[in-house]
């Protein structure tokens, strides 16, 4: 996910990031919709409005994560992005030990992200509305991998959501569309939207049907580590002491999240 983050910084120098963000959904729908071809069935109903507001919150959770990492160090976006997921895992815990897993996440989170004001507070904004949407994410998510066809309707949400929101690729004027003439450029953004979307979020769908929301949720305390990492490699983007302490809080957090809490999580579901 975030090897395709820093490929998409690279984009920045020629693309807005809304338009990036737009490119990417619109490369992971054509690769999704060529890969399953959804059925009749998966176009009509509640199955299709299920699946429109699991696309449109993804993409709209991408959009904002895109604007922010445009301001903002990955590592640090991805961190204060995860208050989403802190969120969903508190709400959803039931047991001392699941809190306390909630807890040494959130620390670590604070640890990693380090964020002043003074420096991009649009940047913490966009991060933040990328957190709202990625706590979104997570619930329609788990109820679109639980209804059985959880990649076949994240084809369809992401091509409707991808139609809807392709106005947005005026943003960046003339300029931005000459751009996206070039066939390097949409090569890029195809390799983005392949590395980013379609193998994390197929994998996301098939942790999802296994595992409850918050078990998932505190799991995903490790992408704020995977992307400090990535942002060293790539970005050059050198963490702080402070943040290394918080990717072993936030690994810690992981260990500590019980093995068993899922088990009324999905019932409740039911």
């Amino acid at each position: 996910m975030y090897v395709g983050a820093a490929l998409a910084v690279g984009l920045f120098d020629v693309l807005p990031p809304t338009v990036v963000a737009l490119l990417r959904l619109l490369g992971a729908a054509v690769v999704l919709l060529a890969w399953r071809r959804p059925g009749r069935a998966a176009w009509r109903g509640s199955r299709l409005a299920r699946a429109c507001a699991f696309g449109l919150a993804t993409a709209l959770m991408n959009l904002a994560f895109y604007e922010a990492i445009a301001r903002l160090p990955l590592g640090t976006a991805v961190a204060v992005e995860f208050v989403g997921p802190v969120a969903v895992a508190a709400v959803a815990s039931r047991r001392p030990r699941d809190v306390a897993a909630v807890a040494l996440a959130a620390l670590g989170v604070a640890l990693i992200a380090d964020v002043r004001w003074s420096g991009s507070p649009s940047g913490v904004l966009w991060a933040l509305a990328a957190a709202g949407m990625w706590a979104a994410y997570i619930l329609l998510g788990k109820r679109v991998a639980t209804a059985g066809n959880g990649l076949d309707d994240m084809a369809v949400g992401f091509t409707v959501a991808a139609v809807l929101l392709s106005p947005l690729l005026l943003v960046g004027g003339p300029a931005a569309l000459g751009a996206l003439a070039d066939p390097a450029v949409l090569l890029l953004a195809v390799g983005v939207g392949v590395l980013s979307s379609v193998v994390p979020y197929v994998l996301d769908q098939l942790v999802l049907r296994r595992v409850g929301q918050a078990r998932f949720a505190v799991l995903l305390a490790l992408l704020p580590a995977t992307a400090t990492v990535v942002g060293l490699v790539a970005l050059a983007q050198v963490p702080t002491l402070l943040e290394g302490v918080g990717i072993a809080a936030v690994i810690g957090a992981v260990a500590l999240r019980s093995r068993d809490g899922d088990v009324v999580l999905d019932a409740d579901l039911r």
